[in-house]
């Protein structure tokens, strides 16, 4: 009877569930079939079949538990992967093409060599695909990525001090929108909240249900409150510390809600 194991293709990647009779373990090689032919990947989860159960005859196959002779074959297509990254960014100077190559990599079977790069517009790369299949005898393809793609390939350190979110503990890239700045209630000041991607910062997504939830019972910026001084208008929200700011004529008083809370 098929089980379902969840295999990476690298480290801190996304798991992607796969069925299989075979006897698994955490941390195995192994070898699966996907639509871009087979790849190399790990082990990186046991899958209850139940939650799978419907789709599980979508799912493709682990062919087979990886040995030696696989772990060296892998070996030698990473360094073919990396001659190729180098030959296609010379080839980009040549052509004189305003893309900048990324990454590279070949599928297990050496079926597909799929080269990612970033530009700011669309791309004649005919050429380009034309001259790497003719070195490498394999079916080319060109990925357009974005500068979040980038960041996560490379890698670097964050506002924080901190190795990128991106490229270390995230294995999907969720969307990430100013609104969730905005419900933070943090100054829309790109230096503050753009990564080094010069995108949206990852983590802002981290904490937005808390806010939202935190905003409920929370009266809204601009709306008047009644103060032991007066009535005033709020023009402060600490949504986390559940306190406003209020101004009442001259006067700034700090109003703690979760203490009217209690009464």
């Amino acid at each position: 009877m098929d089980k379902v194991f969840g295999v990476t293709f690298k480290d801190g990647g996304k798991v992607y569930n796969f069925k299989t009779n075979l006897d698994c373990k955490i941390d195995d090689n192994v070898i699966v079939n996907t639509e871009n032919g087979q790849q190399y990947g790990k082990v990186a989860a046991i899958i209850d079949k139940d939650s799978v159960i419907k789709k599980i005859d979508t799912l493709s196959d682990i062919v087979k538990i990886a040995d030696s002779k696989d772990y060296n074959k892998y070996l030698k297509n990473l360094k073919d992967a990396d001659k190729a990254l180098r030959d296609a960014r010379d080839l980009v100077k040549e052509l004189e093409l305003d893309m900048s190559i990324i990454s590279s990599s070949l599928n297990f079977d050496r079926s597909q060599l799929l080269i990612s790069f970033l530009a700011d517009e669309r791309i004649d790369f005919r050429e380009l695909a034309k001259r790497l299949a003719a070195i490498y005898h394999t079916r080319i393809e060109l990925r357009q990525v974005g500068a979040r793609d980038k960041a996560k390939e490379i890698g670097g350190i964050g506002v924080c001090g901190r190795k990128l979110c991106c490229n270390g503990m995230l294995t999907s890239m969720d969307t990430v929108t100013i609104n969730m700045a905005k419900n933070q209630n943090l100054a829309l000041n790109p230096s503050k909240i753009n990564g080094q991607c010069n995108r949206l910062l990852c983590c802002l997504s981290f904490e937005d249900d808390s806010y939202t939830e935190a905003r409920k019972d929370m009266p809204k910026m601009g709306s008047k409150m009644d103060t032991e001084i007066g009535k005033g208008e709020i023009i402060g929200l600490d949504l986390l510390n559940r306190k406003c700011t209020v101004q009442v004529e001259n006067e700034r008083i700090v109003v703690d809600l979760s203490d009217k809370s209690k009464k």
